[in-house]
């Protein structure tokens, strides 16, 4: 038998937290003294409150936990939940993260507000391309709801030409549309020499010149695009143009695994305003 003392550091827990799992009959004593009320526990209750910990360090509440507890779940059970909860968590890390980044692109984009390095854009005409395309729904045209789309659309296109032994031949181009609903269909495309007429699964689209565009090449993980669209978007309105559409995004250099190294021309196309 172990004292509440000795047991909390065997537990790596403080006392405080067994009195309340105590008080609220989540663990109980094995054994109390009824002249000191002193509580005592035995050392296979060790196991019981690693599950107790592991459950609540997880971010179930006392309550879930207690439900879990009493549904007498097995060791490989509740391994498979812990794993789980690990998972969920580690997105929404994940997602805070990226939003994290976002806020600090914004404040970058605010503390170079005034700064207009017109000499980075210039205005040229887009070529026609033929392009194998993905398409798939954004919540909006922000990176933080862009990226999670776009990426696995290239990964399965990728996959898709490869079965089909089509070759790329050139840099992929994305390009977006408004749907009825506000949110943004984006098309995830690379330059083919493919009749659109084949059978695949995967479009070949054939997108039109744009006679007027304005360009900007950014460099960087395209998380971190704001200060350039903004850039691009003074030099429109300082130039007297207005965009008629969503910029293409023309990967000049897009290596998977090297976000931080991509070279990306923004192309938006334009007229005078």
């Amino acid at each position: 038998m172990f004292s509440i003392g000795d047991f909390a550091r065997h537990g790596r827990v403080s006392v405080r937290m067994l009195r309340h799992y105590d008080a609220i009959g989540l663990l109980l004593p094995a054994c109390v003294d009824q002249a000191t009320g002193y509580r005592f526990y035995r050392a296979d209750q060790l196991a019981q409150l690693n599950r107790i910990v592991a459950l609540k360090d997880l971010g179930f509440s006392l309550e879930r936990v207690r439900t879990i507890l009493g549904e007498q779940v097995n060791g490989e059970e509740l391994r498979g939940m812990l794993r789980l909860r690990q998972a969920e968590l580690t997105a929404q890390i994940e997602a805070d993260t990226a939003r994290l980044r976002q806020v600090e692109t914004r404040l970058r984009a605010i503390e170079g507000e005034g700064q207009m390095p017109a000499t980075d854009v210039q205005l040229k005409t887009l070529p026609a391309a033929r392009v194998a395309e993905l398409t798939a729904t954004a919540g909006s045209y922000g990176p933080d709801d862009i990226t999670p789309v776009i990426r696995p659309l290239y990964a399965d296109l990728l996959d898709r030409l490869e079965r089909a032994a089509v070759a790329v031949t050139g840099p992929a181009i994305a390009y977006y549309e408004n749907t009825p609903d506000g949110s943004v269909l984006v098309h995830a495309g690379l330059p083919v020499a493919a009749d659109p007429g084949d059978d695949h699964d995967f479009a070949i689209v054939d997108l039109p010149a744009v006679r007027e565009a304005a360009t900007l090449v950014h460099r960087g993980s395209m998380d971190d695009v704001m200060p350039s669209y903004e850039t691009l978007a003074r030099w429109i309105d300082a130039g007297g143009y207005r965009a008629t559409g969503y910029a293409r995004e023309f990967y000049l250099a897009a290596a998977p695994d090297e976000c931080d190294a991509w070279v990306t021309e923004l192309q938006e196309p334009v007229v005078p305003a």
